[in-house]
């Protein structure tokens, strides 16, 4: 007897099925038989849904925008700091007549 796999449902397919539950335009029976997905699940992704739905509303999604562009200052800041740095150490080597081609880094 073969082990039956579990199927792997995609954030945007569950989204799309649990925004069709929520409309009521189908029953969960049809919606089930549209999408091959039991009613239990459905259930669950439109109950999930609807509990995290005022979170986009919070702001929460851009305190994490915010956070990636603090931390993607300083790593431009970071890059900044390392090219003057290798400008330097090019200039300091090309001053005691050592060329890049000698350069290994």
């Amino acid at each position: 007897m073969a082990k039956q796999m579990r199927r792997k449902f995609s954030a945007d397919f569950k989204a799309k099925v649990a925004l069709e539950a929520i409309k009521n335009q189908k029953t969960l029976a049809q919606l089930s038989q549209q999408f091959e997905v039991n009613v239990i699940t459905i259930s669950k992704w439109k109950s999930e849904f609807l509990e995290r739905m005022p979170a986009l509303f919070t702001g929460k999604h851009n305190q994490v925008e915010e956070s990636n562009s603090v931390e993607i200052e300083k790593l431009y800041a970071q890059i900044g700091q390392l090219k003057v740095e290798n400008d330097f150490l090019k200039k300091s080597a090309r001053k005691l007549g050592i060329h890049d081609n000698d350069l290994k880094w």
